[in-house]
């Protein structure tokens, strides 16, 4: 196989990967581009950083400073888990939905309500959060 050939093929698996739901994209996270800065991206672009997989929520020019792991009203991790851990949300585009599983220290919580942004376990949030045992 000559090198144009294989990067014509590296070129229709990245192509394909592009196709894959959230979860099976998360398996082969080497086949999307790394994130970079001076990048126009669009909400639903999805990106590797550090190894891992993150999907653009917002159209944005990246910068220096803006990266996934810290541009959390931009980029948001994909993951699997079924209890991710909880993060703090920054707006609705992040917020947490009836339904929604997470763990806020070592407790498991279930959101109430849609567009829940407040802390599982605090004072006066028995209403939007249910501890599970």
């Amino acid at each position: 196989m000559t090198r144009e050939q294989a990067e014509h093929i590296r070129d229709i698996l990245m192509q394909a990967a592009e196709l894959l739901p959230d979860d099976a994209a998360m398996e082969i996270p080497e086949f999307f581009d790394k994130w970079e800065p001076d990048i126009d991206y669009v909400a639903g672009d999805r990106k590797q950083y550090e190894g891992l997989l993150y999907k653009c929520l917002q159209a944005h020019h990246s910068q220096t400073d803006w990266t996934p792991d810290v541009a959390v009203s931009l980029w948001t991790r994909s993951t699997t888990e079924e209890w991710p851990e909880w993060v703090q949300p920054t707006g609705a585009h992040d917020a947490y939905n009836a339904g929604d599983k997470v763990v806020h220290n070592e407790i498991k919580y279930i959101s109430k309500i849609d567009a829940n942004v407040w802390e599982p376990g605090t004072v006066g949030t028995e209403s939007l959060w249910e501890a599970q045992d």
